[in-house]
This record gives structure tokens, C-alpha cells and sequence, in this order.
């Protein structure tokens, strides 16, 4: 069996510790006498020191035995008890037999210096207990709460890649539902649909791997995704788009403004005389506001959940402050904190 340490300062510890100890049993045993009869300093010292020092390894020997019977993180109060139990236990007979000892080789001990010895040697062996007990606790604390983040973060990076999965089939079934209808409206209108939702389909599929992208190139996917609509929608639907450059190299998780937009389009009204207008502006605050007129459908618009619930929790599952959304004065506006990565 291994020796226990539960720290690595163990022996540096066992060597400072043990012989003060050592010195202040006997003095307390033995009072001055201890001090003035080199003879009797000796052989006790001696004697103490050696039995004490392999007691050191017969606690350590019953702590290894404490973890490896309660070895998790959570049973750390259950393991401090036993180990005091135990290790009390353990040291006073070895002190008792230290009284023996010292009977033996013709040495007169005081009853009372006697209690007051086995009180200063379960204090010591208490107070070592904690320490180790609490370092140790320290540890694997650390160690669990390691473990523990990344196992969280494994989590969440696994939620994360079913909402890039979730907005995959959710985009391409609106799309081709769009597509569907201008094949029977208008042919060749649906012929540069087409060709749109390729070159957008194209965009989607290549950052479906990327927890964030640059703004500029959000924006630039988000006008293409916007010819889509116009294709359909006409001058009903309006893009207003301020965009300070100096935010360009600042990021955002894909797809947002797609969601954004596409949000606006499904629960408002759309018509040559009731236009919906989304803008799309940064701040001085390093945020981006996406905003739309509030035109609400009359008829309630049958939603599977994956738009703002999505940005929500892509947010938090990077770390990033939560996306604000309000209405107020006729519109609804999401403000999204722009990510600046060193």
C-alpha cells in the first residue's frame, strides 16, 4: 500500500512539525525537568520522536484507507469525521503507550500531566487532520469544479450544435414554401429566386460550423437573404441598413439577422399600403438594434419556436450577454451586444 500524502509539503511538514511536537508533549509530561536532565532528554526524545514518527504513517495509512472508502467530492464531511474518529483513537493509544514507556525506563509521571498531555495530542492531531482534510478538500473541490465546467461547456456546445440544426431544415423548408408559391405567381420571378436561394443556401451551409461570424459578413449574407424576399414582397418590404465600419471586425453568432428578419416578415402585415420596414443600425454603445414597424397579423401565425428562443440561448451558450427585445412607439426592436474577440 502506498503511503498517503495529501499534499505534497507532507514531508516538509512531517519534518517541521513532528519535533516541535515532540518538545512540547515532554515538557508538558516531564515539566522543567525535561530541560535540565540531558540524560532524560535524550532517551525520551528519542523515544518519542521514534514512535510518533511511524505513527505519522499509520494515520496517513488509515486516511488512505477513509478516501478510498469515501472517495467523492460530496462525502467530504463524512470523511473528516471518521478520520477524526479514527485518527484520535489511533494517537491516543500510541500516547498511552509513550506513558508505558516512559514508566518502563524508570520515570515518574504526573496523573494530571498526563490528562493534559492526551489533550495537547488529540489537539494536534485534530488540528493536522483539518488541515490535511482541507487541503484535500481543496483539491478535489478544484478538480470537480474542472470537471464539472467542462462537462457543462461539452453540454451546451453539444445544445448549441442542434439549434445550427435545427435552422438548416427550418430556412430551407420556408424557402422552398416561398419557391412553391412564385413557381405558380410568376415563373421567372421564381427562376432568380432560385438562383438567390442557392447563392444564400450556399453561405448558410458554410458557417453552419461557425459559433460567430464577422458583421460585415453577416450583413452582406443578410442583403442577398433580403433580395429573397423582394423577389416575393416587392417594395412592400423595405431594408434600411447604418452600419458604422468600425464595427465591421466586430462578431455576431450566424444566421441572427436572418432569424431577425425572417421574424419580422412571419407575424406583420405586408402590403403596398401598410409597407413593413426593418432597420438594421449600430450604436455608439457597440451594439446592433434590428427594428421593425408593428403591424401585427390579424390571424395568429402558427410558430415552432426556433426564432428568438434561438438567439436567446445561442447568446448564452457563448458566454455573451443576453440580447434585449422591447416594443415601444409602434416598434419591436432586438438590441444585440456585438462580441470583439482578441
Amino acid at each position: 500500500m502506498n503511503r498517503f500524502a495529501y499534499t505534497r509539503q507532507d514531508h516538509l511538514i512531517r519534518g517541521i512539525v513532528l519535533p516541535i511536537f515532540v518538545l512540547i508533549l515532554n515538557s508538558i509530561l516531564l515539566e522543567s525537568i525535561y530541560w535540565h536532565d540531558w540524560r532524560l532528554f535524550i532517551i525520551t526524545t528519542a523515544i518519542s520522536s521514534f514512535i510518533y514518527y511511524f505513527h505519522w504513517f499509520t494515520n496517513n495509512a488509515i486516511a488512505l484507507w477513509i478516501h478510498r472508502l469515501y472517495p467523492s467530492y460530496h462525502q467530504f464531511a463524512l470523511r473528516a469525521l471518521v478520520s477524526y474518529i479514527l485518527v484520535s483513537c489511533s494517537s491516543s493509544t500510541i500516547t498511552f503507550v509513550i506513558f508505558q514507556l516512559y514508566k518502563l525506563v524508570g520515570y515518574t509521571l504526573v496523573y494530571e500531566r498526563q490528562v493534559w498531555a492526551f489533550g495537547f495530542v488529540l489537539g494536534v492531531v485534530i488540528l493536522v487532520a483539518s488541515i490535511y482534510e482541507g487541503t484535500n478538500a481543496l483539491e478535489q473541490w478544484k478538480k470537480y469544479f474542472i470537471e464539472s465546467e467542462s462537462l457543462k461547456k461539452a453540454q451546451l456546445q453539444s445544445q448549441l450544435e442542434v439549434l445550427k440544426n435545427q435552422v438548416n431544415p427550418h430556412f430551407l423548408f420556408n424557402s422552398l414554401n416561398s419557391l412553391g408559391s412564385l413557381i405558380e405567381e410568376d415563373p421567372k420571378q421564381a427562376s432568380r429566386f432560385l438562383d438567390e436561394l442557392s447563392s444564400v443556401y450556399r453561405y448558410l451551409l458554410r458557417t453552419n460550423d461557425q459559433d460567430l461570424v464577422e458583421l460585415h459578413t453577416e450583413i452582406q449574407f443578410i442583403q442577398s437573404y433580403f433580395n429573397l424576399l423582394h423577389t416575393r414582397h416587392g417594395s412592400s418590404l423595405q431594408l434600411v441598413m447604418d452600419i458604422d465600419p468600425s464595427f465591421h471586425q466586430h462578431q455576431i453568432p450566424p444566421l441572427t439577422l436572418q432569424l431577425l428578419v425572417e421574424n419580422a416578415v412571419k407575424h406583420n402585415i405586408i402590403l403596398p399600403d401598410q409597407e413593413l420596414v426593418v432597420q438594421i443600425r449600430t450604436d455608439e454603445n457597440g451594439e446592433l438594434l434590428v427594428s421593425n414597424n408593428l403591424q401585427r397579423k390579424k390571424v395568429r401565425v402558427l410558430s415552432n419556436g426556433v426564432g428568438l428562443n434561438n438567439i436567446l440561448t445561442k447568446y448564452r451558450m457563448l458566454g455573451q450577454a443576453s440580447p434585449r427585445i422591447e416594443e415601444q412607439d409602434g416598434q419591436f426592436m432586438v438590441t444585440l451586444p456585438l462580441i470583439l474577440q482578441a
